[in-house]
């Protein structure tokens, strides 16, 4: 499965914005950025599951909370659209500093006007994707007509919207009314692919004949056939996620440097740099599954996957749980769930009371493990003591000899 960072950067308004980035598990064939809908974050199902499937097709996602929203720092009340194309926009600088700038721009409701609007301004951008977006900006006026004129008489009112409460205030207001989105999209230069639902009841599928109208080609339209605004249902995001990869390839195809990971057979396991960062690595295992590794970003990686340690921790613990299975199956004990947390730290030789080093630092490996069903403490010490023989523990107290060759080039 793809891999999902949590990072931070500094937003339009020199606020810390929250972002998540979703990777695939090779080298990303290309980087898109994901705007979420009007007043929603970017965990809303439709964001986590189309960058999701995007991962998975090998296209990395990074999707952020606009500011005063979800677990991004500032106020709601002193944003406005402008602002969000600037968050977009130093969301891209960010991803051009760090991995590589978004040659994909995909916007969800609102947030499909942003990317249409931002995409001038991000260098390298070659497609953009809406989906269920108005044409208008002002067209989120709607969700609150009934507060519009306590708005303009007082400069800004409460209002509820998806049952959370909101400050909408008048600059909000003239700041929507004043977007002139025609000419964006006309000027837009880019590919552009519109999804919009024909049953949508909150952003009529109008607005997708006005946006693919305003358009110059190379354009696109999916009707998106049953679905409601949100994507609420699994199988419209995902194919979403779906037709924006195999229609954006023909955009980003000159980008496409996807790292194959190594071929292994059975029983073997083959490790790869991905070159994407100081320490990440793509990983095969006997053919049929691929994982990643990395190092945290405090040791000069990306986190990007498990610590060479973490994997070590979890084979040891794999081991532990499916022993104490076996065993529990064999002699007819009610084990129902058996659960093991693992810890490695050095300590100093001194402390340890079961080593034969007495001076420096030794491995100590901490393994707690949980055993639920309605166990005798006869039970619950025979599968402890099994524990102890399962195959990654006896490797790891034998003696282990590791020989290493290089291959003939």
């Amino acid at each position: 499965m793809p891999k999902g960072n949590k990072i931070t950067f500094v937003g339009h308004l020199g606020i810390e914005l929250a972002a998540r980035l979703d990777l695939p598990l090779g080298r990303p064939k290309a980087y898109a950025l994901f705007a979420h809908c009007f007043t929603c974050s970017k965990d809303i199902f439709a964001a986590a599951r189309v960058s999701a499937g995007l991962a998975e097709k090998g296209i990395a996602v990074l999707r952020f909370d606009f500011t005063g929203l979800g677990h991004s720092e500032g106020e709601f009340a002193n944003t406005n659209f402008t602002s969000n194309v600037g968050d977009l926009v130093s969301a891209a600088k960010w991803l051009q500093e760090n991995y590589q700038s978004p040659s994909i721009l995909v916007g969800h409701s609102l947030g499909g006007a942003a990317v249409l609007a931002a995409a001038r301004d991000i260098q390298g951008v070659k497609a953009v994707a809406t989906i269920g977006a108005p044409f208008d900006p002002a067209h989120v006026s709607h969700n609150f007509s009934d507060s519009i004129e306590k708005v303009n008489e007082e400069g800004e009112a409460e209002v509820s919207l998806g049952g959370r409460s909101f400050v909408i205030t008048k600059q909000f207001l003239d700041d929507i009314s004043s977007q002139n989105q025609k000419e964006r999209i006309a000027n837009l230069k880019k590919a552009l692919l519109v999804f919009h639902s024909p049953t949508d009841n909150v952003v009529g599928v109008e607005n997708a004949s006005e946006i693919y109208g305003a358009a110059k080609h190379p354009k696109s339209f999916v009707s998106l056939d049953n679905a409601d605004h949100l994507l609420s249902k699994k199988r419209d995001a995902v194919y979403v996620s779906e037709v924006i990869s195999a229609w954006a390839t023909r955009y980003i195809e000159d980008n496409i440097n996807a790292i194959v990971p190594p071929k292994s057979s059975q029983g073997q396991v083959s490790v790869q740099e991905t070159r994407e960062g100081k320490f990440t690595q793509i990983i095969s295992v006997g053919g049929k599954h691929s994982l990643r590794a990395d190092e945290p970003i405090s040791y000069g990686g990306n986190d990007t996957g498990p610590t060479p340690y973490d994997y070590l921790l979890s084979g040891l613990g794999a081991c532990t749980t499916m022993t104490m299975r076996m065993y529990a199956d064999r002699k007819g004990i009610p084990l129902e769930r058996a659960t093991v947390t693992l810890q490695h730290q050095k300590i100093y030789a001194e402390d340890c009371d079961a080593c034969e080093t007495t001076e420096g630092k030794v491995d100590q490996i901490t393994r707690v493990i949980n055993l639920e069903g309605e166990l005798t403490p006869e039970q619950r010490q025979s599968l402890l003591d099994i524990s102890e023989k399962c195959p990654v523990h006896r490797t790891l107290h034998s003696e282990v000899e590791v020989k290493s060759t290089l291959k003939d080039n």
